[in-house]
Formats: structure tokens, C-alpha cells, sequence
């Protein structure tokens, strides 16, 4: 598909426009930062490490997160770099973070036929906006935005 092509696409069909501009765009930095970034130096711009926001939000927010959840899940599919559940939970979390939504981000890890395993999800109230619930895994840290 032509640039042209994909561009009219984007502009017509896209509802969300601007959140998947601000999602494309943030999910760049972040994996730069993942890549080539101090990982200590990282871990304060993540939140406050060890709290975790409240259980419940408003209608509006759990709305606005489900929006997020769509979009990052969409744009993060479709990036030349690859996104995976870190880049995304940061994404998430900063996009919420823009609209004044607490936030919990959850780091995990688990035994998979011998291996290590690590993942990343985000809860925003009861909802899971990213990463899905996180239920096999034990929860190492959790950030607070």
C-alpha cells in the first residue's frame, strides 16, 4: 500500500486521530529510551515505585482508557520498531497521565520451560489497559502515575 494510500486511510477512517498520532509518537521515545537509556535513570520518570492507584474511576475515565487500549494496541501492531509489552505499557500510562488519569503500571516475571520471562501490564481502576490482567505472573515492582 502507497504512502498516499495509508495516509487518506488514516485520515478517513480513524476516530481517533490525535491519540494515534500522540501513541506513535510516544511509543518511539520510548523504545529509544528502552534501548539506549540507563535503566535506573528510567525507573524515576516511571511513577512512584511501590504505590498503586485507586480501584475505582469514573465512567469517563474507564471510557477514555478503553480508547487507549484501542490505540495502543493498534498502533503498536503496526510500527517498523518493535513495541512490545514495556513500550506499550509506557505508552499507555503516559497517555492517561496527559489526561490526569491514575494509573498503575505492574513489572512481572515467571518460570516458561526453564526460562525467565518478563512482562509488563497497566490497570486503570478494575480495568486492564495494557498487557492484559498479568494473573500468571508475580508482580516484581508496580509504578504509580
Amino acid at each position: 500500500m502507497t504512502i498516499l494510500k495509508r495516509g487518506y486511510r488514516f485520515l478517513r477512517y480513524n476516530d481517533h486521530k490525535w491519540l494515534s498520532v500522540q501513541c506513535w509518537i510516544y511509543s518511539a521515545i520510548y523504545r529509544l529510551q528502552v534501548l539506549y537509556g540507563n535503566t535506573t535513570r528510567l525507573r524515576v520518570k516511571w511513577g512512584s515505585e511501590g504505590e498503586e492507584s485507586p480501584e475505582e474511576e469514573t465512567i469517563e475515565h474507564y471510557r477514555y482508557a478503553k480508547k487507549v487500549a484501542y490505540c495502543v494496541n493498534r498502533v503498536c501492531s503496526r510500527t517498523s520498531w518493535e513495541s512490545k509489552c514495556l513500550v506499550r505499557a509506557l505508552t499507555a500510562q503516559r497517555l492517561l497521565k496527559n489526561k490526569g488519569i491514575s494509573s498503575t503500571m505492574y513489572l512481572g516475571c515467571k518460570l516458561e520451560e526453564g526460562k525467565m520471562v518478563a512482562h509488563a501490564w497497566i490497570r486503570c481502576g478494575r480495568m486492564y489497559v495494557s498487557g492484559g490482567s498479568g494473573e500468571d505472573y508475580s508482580v516484581v515492582d508496580k509504578f504509580r502515575k
